[in-house]
């Protein structure tokens, strides 16, 4: 039988899991912290969290004190089998007093010669987080003092991989939309080239994006364009949808026929996402460019010798959005030496409790045919938001000469 718990061990162990300090530490330091302390206060040998890979459905050791070596060969168990697996389907604590080689199924554990396990899952609501054991090295009965402190400790677990888990995802979706716009603009003769892009959501994330590609018969490809949303979901779409414009531009000669390539794919494979796009191939001569505008914003084109103002192009319907028998349009816009061509999205102009008008009024009143990173510089301190409620993506082009 296991001994008798009075209430001052009770006291003792409750305010050794729920002491404030543990909340200043990272995670990985966190979790250490919570195994250190859950195999004093139980007296145990091992002590071990899993956290459940959602995408593979498996248990990935994480944290442990005593097997290590689980966490560094990466151990993983399929829920549903062996002693992590049976908790994390039955969502209930196990208690093993006799461990044989057939309740588990990491090798580790009957190597190192563990008698008696104890576990309990590791839950935030009704979602499960990971499994949170003990073992000990000679036999023990384990009591309900000992579940229900485990228990305290896989609640403060939870908490820990839920947020290991968010910044895992976040990293990696800042790593894909790192990878989707361009660290550095290419290097074009006959142009110069500057770009912004500003999240406007606490992740970082979005779905605005820019685009700039030379093409083999020597014109270039300037692509902005806006997917509707925020977050992993929409930074995805537009890592589809970039991908895809790409690949229609090295077969069409005219922006409107790529975007209607693009149409069917973004009706068929991303349905019910907005989304919207420009896209304009500049002559090897740069002397004029061909755009074409999905639901998109007019750029702002600015010469030398006179005020800017917005291009006159027709917007089509954004992508997905086919209307039989309407073709998408394709403008020529010439560009005399020394002219700007400024694309941008949405959230550079637009504004609650004022009609987009007044943005776009005040975006062409501050860009003049300067030089592109001087633009950007000006454009992002006068008409973008200090605390921004939508993506902002901001692309400058000046043909030099």
């Amino acid at each position: 039988m296991p001994p008798r718990i009075n209430d001052d061990e009770r006291l003792r162990r409750l305010e050794a899991v729920t002491d404030a300090t543990l909340s200043r530490l990272d995670v990985s330091d966190l979790l250490d912290e919570l195994l250190d302390r859950v195999r004093d206060l139980l007296g145990v040998d091992t002590a071990a969290i899993l956290l459940l890979d959602a995408h593979s459905q498996q248990l990935v050791a994480t944290a442990a004190k005593g097997l290590e070596d689980e966490v560094r060969a990466g151990f993983r168990v399929a829920v549903g089998r062996g002693f992590a697996g049976r908790i994390a389907a039955t969502r209930t604590a196990v208690r093993l007093t006799d461990v044989s080689a057939g309740d588990v199924v990491n090798p580790i554990l009957i190597t190192m010669g563990i008698h008696s396990l104890l576990g309990v899952p590791i839950l935030a609501g009704r979602d499960l987080v990971g499994v949170l054991h003990v073992g000990t090295l000679s036999r023990r009965e384990f009591g309900d003092d000992d579940v229900r402190l485990l228990e305290l400790v896989a609640d403060r677990a939870a908490v820990a991989g839920r947020i290991r888990s968010a910044k895992l995802d976040q990293a990696a979706a800042l790593a894909l939309q790192r990878s989707l716009l361009p660290a550095r603009l290419p290097s074009v003769p006959g142009v110069d080239l500057a770009a912004r892009y500003v999240p406007g959501h606490a992740t970082g994330l979005g779905g605005d994006w820019y685009d700039v590609f030379v093409l083999p018969s020597g014109w270039l490809g300037v692509v902005i364009g806006d997917v509707s949303g925020h977050g992993l979901a929409s930074a995805v779409v537009m890592g589809r949808i970039r991908s895809a414009l790409r690949a229609y531009a090295l077969i069409c000669d005219d922006p409107a026929k790529a975007l209607t390539l693009l149409d069917r794919k973004v009706q068929h494979f991303e349905a019910g996402s907005l989304t919207t796009a420009l896209y304009a191939m500049i002559s090897p001569g740069r002397d004029r460019a061909m755009i074409s505008s999905a639901g998109h914003l007019c750029p702002v084109l600015a010469a030398p010798d006179g005020p800017a103002g917005l291009a006159a192009v027709p917007v089509d319907p954004p992508l997905g959005v086919i209307h039989p028998g309407r073709a998408r349009r394709t403008t020529a816009v010439p560009l005399a030496p020394g002219t700007l061509l400024l694309c941008y999205t949405d959230g550079l102009v637009e504004r609650r409790g004022e009609v987009i008008d007044t943005g776009l009024d005040r975006l062409v009143a501050i860009v003049a045919a300067d030089a592109p990173e001087v633009v950007c510089a000006t454009v992002m301190s006068n008409a973008a938001d200090e605390l921004p409620t939508d993506d902002v993506a901001v692309l400058a082009v000046r043909r030099l000469g």
